[in-house]
């Protein structure tokens, strides 16, 4: 890489632990219990737009009071699954003690705290980063720049000395929109997913090593 960087901002489901499926998954089941098959191809539709599968229960008529419930457990079997799947990402640990020498780090995700804190029970991930930005610690949500833009504020620094790894569309975009250059890494659950504004691509996340 031709510029020299300072700083890295990660996303975290998909590039740093292995959870988007999970979170379909959970989704899914939820809204099969009241009628509506939610497809994978819609759901990556309204992923990459930032929008909600609850849109469809919406549409259908369900009241957002009973909305909210079945969002309550939809939350609670995502929980159950984060914390008895297998979520490891083989290289992760070793890749960020490696680069943690030489830049510092943080988390920008759009996952709720309760979340993230229960994801990375019992990981050693977060103790290579500054510091890490949930979705409610920034104004709006990927593909708005905002989550980006709050974490080069957080650093006290500029878009041109940082640097993004994504490896979804609407991270992209938020990178994008936010001036900063973004690698992505290839995911199989996002693969349907449109990359044109990225400056790199790699394979797997070790492949960090050999690219910064």
């Amino acid at each position: 890489m031709k510029e020299k960087k300072e700083f890295i901002l990660f996303d975290n489901d998909g590039v740093l632990v292995e959870t988007e499926m999970w979170y379909y998954q959970a989704n899914y089941d939820i809204l099969k219990t009241i009628g509506i098959t939610l497809e994978f191809d819609t759901y990556q539709e309204i992923m990459i737009r930032g929008g909600t599968a609850w849109e469809l229960a919406l549409h259908k008529g369900i009241k957002k009071s009973q909305v909210d419930k079945l969002r309550e457990k939809r939350d609670k079997l995502y929980q159950h699954f984060i914390q008895t799947k297998d979520i490891t990402i083989n290289g992760v640990i070793q890749t960020l003690e490696e680069l943690s020498k030489r830049y510092k780090m943080a988390i920008i995700t759009t996952a709720r705290r309760v979340d993230f804190e229960l994801i990375h029970k019992n990981r050693n991930i977060v103790d290579f980063m500054e510091f890490t930005l949930c979705v409610e610690e920034y104004e709006k949500a990927k593909p708005h720049p905002a989550p980006y833009l709050a974490g080069l504020k957080k650093f006290n620094t500029t878009s041109n000395k940082a640097i993004i790894v994504e490896d979804s569309q609407r991270g992209l975009d938020s990178a994008y929109a936010a001036n900063i250059d973004c690698i992505i890494v290839k995911n199989e659950f996002t693969k349907s997913h449109n990359f044109e504004k990225a400056k790199h691509f790699i394979d797997k996340f070790e492949d960090l090593k050999k690219l910064l």
